[in-house]
């Protein structure tokens, strides 16, 4: 290791020598890479965390970024995947981490595998059904979360240790969480900043061990409104709780409470997910659609070309994004028509 890299950071008693060792020794999940997800990438991989995988369903736009701090006008120019660009900016900044990237939409059975090995899950999407099967996978294999979400000049963030805290699931009904899942309100940079500062200050708790400096606290703020409220939530662990109680069930890890279809957040825009999980060629079909008159884009990673006023990017592993329409049954019409 080279402590001349990390000497502030050693320098820091809490974390010291044998703190920067236990950082070293760590893997950490990153659920996302928007706002919130390359801020804690790029902090965790500046700290010297070992290993560190980063996983988003999306690619770069230009409304990006404002506040997405690893992405370039390049990446939106080619509609890089969030997850790819990432990996290579981060691996710029520190050659030394072990950094994997995967181009998924995360639901549970990826999440698990994704998981398994992982010190610490970071929150990092923008929607609450993942927010809640990462709570359950968290329960269920005692993998430490940290919560985190923002829009327009609000922030929150909560640090879940399975059988210590409260999860995710036992706040619900007391604490504000459940409408953070669209940022139709707009969102401004320092709120993404501030968000990221409390989540990555905890985990560097949780990666030194350091469990009782952990704060218990759900953590939310309003910069615009000079706002800040810290709630002691120890007290709302609930025996009867379904993902972290006496008879769990992990409900968001059931497949009924699984969806094939999803509107974006903030953004026009459908999403859907094949029935199973598998490779398509898209060359073939660039091919194809060209040979239909269409005028496709591609990358390595996705195609890319327009139906009327709808534009339709194809993904690997056969998940497509239909922008212009919030309309499910349009978009699965189109999705059927082009894809099968």
């Amino acid at each position: 290791m080279n402590k001349e890299r990390y000497s502030r950071q050693i320098l820091f008693s809490p974390i010291g020598s044998e703190g920067q060792e236990r950082i070293r020794d760590k893997h950490v999940l990153v659920i996302g890479a928007g706002a919130l997800g390359t801020g804690n990438a790029e902090v965790l991989v500046r700290a010297g965390i070992g290993k560190l995988t980063i996983v988003d369903r999306d690619y770069v736009e230009w409304s990006n970024l404002q506040r997405q701090q690893l992405y370039n006008e390049e990446d939106a120019k080619s509609r890089l995947p969030k997850a790819i660009a990432a990996k290579k900016r981060l691996g710029e900044i520190n050659s030394t981490v072990d950094i994997e990237a995967h181009i998924l939409d995360v639901m549970p059975e990826e999440l698990v595998n994704l998981a398994m090995g992982a010190d610490l899950i970071i929150d990092a999407t923008d929607n609450f059904e993942t927010r809640m099967i990462i709570n359950d996978v968290s329960q269920k294999y005692s993998i430490p979360w940290i919560y985190g979400a923002c829009v327009g000049s609000y922030g929150i963030s909560y640090s879940i240790l399975p059988g210590v805290t409260p999860c995710l699931h036992c706040l619900i009904d007391e604490v504000p969480i459940g409408g953070l899942t669209c940022d139709t309100a707009g969102i401004i940079s320092p709120a993404v900043s501030q968000v990221v500062t409390h989540q990555t200050t905890e985990a560097l708790k949780m990666l030194v061990e350091d469990y009782e400096s952990l704060s218990h606290r759900v953590v939310s703020f309003d910069l615009w409104k000079n706002e800040h409220t810290s709630l002691d939530v120890r007290k709302l662990k609930k025996e009867e709780c379904p993902s972290c109680g006496v008879h769990r069930m992990y409900p968001s890890l059931r497949y009924e409470n699984q969806t094939k279809t999803a509107v974006l957040c903030g953004r026009d825009s459908v999403q859907i997910r094949p029935a199973s999980r598998h490779a398509v060629n898209l060359l073939d079909i660039s091919k194809t659609l060209e040979n239909q008159g269409k005028q496709v884009e591609r990358n390595p990673y996705l195609i890319r070309f327009k139906v009327d006023s709808l534009q339709i990017v194809l993904f690997y592993d056969g998940r497509a994004l239909i922008h212009g329409t919030k309309e499910m049954k349009e978009a699965k019409s189109i999705y059927h028509r082009y894809f099968g």
